[in-house]
């Protein structure tokens, strides 16, 4: 049965799109507003603020594409959907960054996994970073309305072997495991989420917010880089943007009011280009991503952990059970496993990874999300500019941060013997395949916890334009306006002072919701709501 496409049929009824093969957008622009970028903050930003009856103009550095560009295939998804071609990475190399650059970012190509801001998580903001009103009931109703317009909820279908593995596991050692919210509609449960859906079941930024913005009138730049703001008297004047072809001309935009929100690495890098000012030295800094370490074992049964849902069951015991503030927690969740990217994230060569991949059907993994962020001794990374003026993440990975990865290493490989396994191979370069949790838990202790020897990953980047109480607290204000240019506002991930401590993409829906609404009322007069 052939699926619809949203997207073309769009694009034939006349959206207005430009850049790469849509054609040459004009060299000069002028709209009411202009939003860097086209993910979970832009998406949110800009369904609001057309609803509002404003002229949304959005500008996005990767391509657009459509269900029928997806074929369920890494080698395709990963050059054409996601930032450096799915290698990012921190300046020393240790830790692997998964974001998207495409239409729809990140909300393109993530695991569906939707998560409000845990409570603890916004106690903290409100007691270090002076942002009173974003208690758990100040924020609920911009919850609810981003979790109705996007079809968030209980995935009702039972979890597949991967993600049951986890519960099972779980539940042999007396932990708490609950299943995660997915933000779908007729989900058809291939297990692909990460190459892009293909049936438009994800509800995504793609399928959801951007083609009912372009349905009211607004316009979309693709393939277009945004290189630098100007300003003038504490305000910008214009956003210069090019093409990413190679005979990409200058585009300059002026608008009444300018959003940023091309995710926690390139927000911070485009003011970093355009001098934006900063007077306490807050921008860039206190990037966080929920370090992300894995174990991998086998199963007597087959897993086949790439179909069906990717993330269906967590648990939060290891968060929950200690200080928000104290050595850092994790919370535990099952990746999908493709071929491509197993084979590229797990250790080991030759022999070892031959078998590896022989064992692959039988392969079970976990994942352990660090919660950056919260001590004093999780400080996170520093958003640099390269001398082309391209972002570049130095993220230290310091003692405090690797003894939670030893933790959590442990916790998983205990788990994963209690849930049957033959053997369970920590992703560690001087891991071997351990057949008890004994000697797992043996060689754990012994092994050095190094950048570059632990093996750690990132799909959450947070932070470097954080909201502060005070000018002297953040980048932002509580509402999302720039401390110092009264036209600019900042809507992604960037935005928050610590990590989350979940999933972000509900973060971002819920709080950019409340702020957007905020900046429809005071440049339109109008309340809007989002559902």
């Amino acid at each position: 049965m052939p699926v619809p496409d949203p997207i073309r049929e769009g694009l034939a009824r006349g959206w207005r799109v430009s850049g790469g093969p849509h054609g040459q957008p004009p060299r000069r622009i002028a709209c009411d507003i202009a939003i860097v970028g086209s993910g979970a903050g832009a998406g949110v930003t800009a369904d609001i603020l057309s609803r509002a009856g404003l002229q949304v103009l959005l500008v996005e550095e990767g391509p657009l594409r459509s269900s029928s560009d997806f074929r369920q295939l890494e080698s395709e998804a990963y050059p054409a959907l996601y930032q450096e071609s799915a290698a990012r990475k921190t300046r020393d190399k240790a830790i692997t960054i998964l974001q998207g650059r495409c239409v729809g970012g990140s909300t393109t190509v993530n695991w569906t996994s939707s998560f409000r801001t845990p409570p603890a998580t916004l106690t903290h903001w409100q007691q270090h970073f002076g942002l009173a009103g974003f208690g758990n009931d100040d924020l609920a109703p911009y919850f609810e309305q981003a979790e109705r317009r996007l079809s968030i909820g209980p995935w009702l279908a039972a979890p597949n072997e991967n993600n049951d593995l986890l519960r099972r596991g779980a539940a042999k050692l007396g932990i708490a495991a609950a299943a995660i919210p997915r933000n779908v509609k007729g989900c058809w449960n291939l297990g692909s989420c990460g190459m892009g859906c293909p049936t438009n079941a994800k509800q995504s930024m793609l399928v959801t917010t951007i083609p009912a913005a372009l349905d009211r009138g607004a316009s979309l730049l693709v393939e277009t880089r945004a290189e630098r703001f100007e300003f003038a008297n504490g305000r910008v004047r214009a956003l210069l943007c090019r093409g990413t072809g190679p005979d990409g001309a200058e585009i300059r935009i002026e608008a009444r009011h300018y959003v940023l929100a091309g995710g926690a690495i390139n927000s911070p890098a485009l003011l970093l280009r355009s001098q934006a000012p900063d007077p306490h030295g807050r921008l860039g800094r206190r990037t966080f991503l929920h370090p992300v370490v894995i174990s991998a074992s086998v199963m007597p049964q087959q897993v086949e952990g790439w179909k069906g849902a990717p993330q269906s069951i967590y648990s939060d015991h290891f968060l929950e059970t200690q200080p928000v503030d104290g050595p850092i927690g994790y919370k535990l969740e099952a990746p999908p496993l493709h071929p491509l990217i197993f084979a590229s994230t797990t250790t080991g060569m030759g022999q070892q990874q031959a078998q590896a991949l022989r064992d692959f059907p039988f392969t079970h993994a976990l994942l352990a999300l660090l919660r950056d962020g919260f001590h004093p001794q999780s400080e996170g990374g520093t958003v640099h500019l390269r001398s082309d003026g391209s972002p570049e993440l130095d993220y230290p990975l310091n003692d405090f941060v690797l003894d939670g990865c030893r933790r959590a290493l442990l916790s998983m490989a205990e788990l994963q013997f209690a849930a049957g396994a033959r053997h369970v191979l920590p992703v560690h370069e001087l891991a071997q395949p351990y057949t008890s949790w004994a000697a797992a838990r043996q060689a754990l202790h012994a092994m050095p916890m190094q950048p570059l020897l632990t093996k750690v990953v990132s799909a959450h980047v947070m932070g470097g334009c954080g909201l502060g109480g005070t000018a002297s607290l953040g980048v932002t204000r509580p509402d999302g306006i720039h401390w110092q240019v009264d036209n600019l506002s900042v809507h992604d991930g960037s935005l928050f002072p610590t990590s989350i401590g979940a999933n972000p993409q509900l973060s971002v829906y819920g709080i950019v919701n409340r702020l957007a609404q905020g900046l429809a009322k005071s440049l339109s007069g109008r309340d809007i709501s989002l559902a």
